[in-house]
């Protein structure tokens, strides 16, 4: 059987089954026999668009007028399209119901910026697009609210809501024998019997609501998966039950991708932009701004996995130009993974990048 044709405005993946259970499965064998995973053997490149503005933050905090204007410089570089219009217009259609994915759990300091987020949907509202059609979402309502977005959608006179809230689709899940026991807010909360823990539902807002997805996330460390990116953002921000899979690093770099091949979930992903204004290099969710430095970029691109790997290359250099003694290295399994399910470029070799 031949794979499928992979859907535009997105990178390529695997479009049959077979061919990702193929890929799925090597990863499995490799990993039973302790084999390091290498990059695939694809012709797989990526090409992603920096915008960098020395004044777009001082002291750490953003400036509104000059993150709109790195915004509108960063969608009609990535387009190749002179004006705001056509550049949104051949990512989103007006039709489309566009959801923006943000990392809220760090707060408004080191997880995605609400200053990021206010200048793309401007952007986006001024190219054209009904904000009655923008929904901005992540996981948690508390999460949000802590981050301060539910009051920036009703400043813009958009929707925010979150997975929970959403709910969980019966028909579309991810199975894992990995056992999980089901927290209040999940679909098989409360529910009894063998099966119950191994599945994981994808959100209502992926499957019946949002037609395309467009993630920001913040440059930021995690000590098991190497960053808190693109990948991790829309994988388990898109299903419940994750729980069975934390705190453990191995299974983490296995499952993401897996999640993110889900077609409700990787599929509806149009562009990634990476809130790059500040490198938060340590500290996971907690803001610590001692291990932070200022950046002053935006990042623009298609392909998550090419968008993550750079974000790890400025966490490695800010640990490298201020080590502390007796750090482990994290592994980076989770980016060769991804690109074994062909969601994108973990080589650093096929990713070109145009700077401006």
């Amino acid at each position: 059987m031949a794979p499928a044709a992979p859907r535009p405005g997105r990178p390529s993946l695997i479009g049959g089954s077979w061919w990702r259970c193929l890929a799925v499965f090597t990863v499995w064998i490799r990993a039973a026999y302790a084999e390091p995973l290498s990059a695939a053997d694809t012709n797989l490149t990526a090409r992603l668009t920096f915008i960098h503005d020395h004044d777009a933050t001082a002291s750490f905090v953003p400036n509104p007028a000059v993150v709109r204007r790195m915004v509108d410089r960063g969608i009609k570089q990535h387009t190749g399209l002179g004006t705001l219009a056509l550049a949104w217009q051949s990512v989103v259609a007006s039709r489309e119901i566009v959801g923006i994915k943000v990392i809220s759990a760090p707060g408004p300091t080191s997880g995605t910026r609400p200053a990021v987020v206010q200048a793309v949907v401007e952007s986006l509202i001024e190219a054209g697009h009904p904000p009655g059609q923008i929904i901005l979402w992540d996981k948690s309502a508390l999460d949000l609210e802590n981050a301060g977005f539910p009051a920036l959608a009703a400043r813009l006179g958009i929707r925010c809501t979150n997975s929970i809230d959403a709910g969980w689709d019966s028909a579309h899940f991810y199975e894992n024998p990995l056992l999980g026991r089901p927290l209040i807010g999940d679909l098989e909360y409360g529910q009894t019997g063998d099966a119950v823990g191994r599945k994981s539902y994808v959100t209502r807002l992926l499957s019946r609501e949002i037609t395309q997805v467009i993630s920001i996330a913040p440059t930021l460390n995690h000590n098991l998966t190497a960053v808190h990116g693109h990948l991790q953002s829309l994988a388990l921000g898109g299903v419940d039950n994750t729980l069975r899979f934390a705190g453990h690093g191995p299974t983490l770099s296995e499952v993401i991708p897996e999640l993110f091949a889900l077609p409700e979930v990787g599929d509806k992903l149009v562009l990634c932009i990476t809130d790059a204004l500040i490198c938060q290099y340590r500290g996971e969710d907690r803001a610590l701004l001692h291990y932070a430095v200022a950046l002053n970029e935006l990042r623009f691109g298609r392909d998550p996995v090419a968008l993550d790997v750079t974000t790890w290359g400025d966490i490695e250099r800010a640990r490298r130009a201020n080590p502390t003694y007796g750090e482990k290295v994290t592994p980076t399994d989770l980016f060769q993974n991804a690109e074994l399910l062909e969601l994108g470029v973990a080589n650093t070799n096929r990713i070109t990048i145009q700077r401006d």
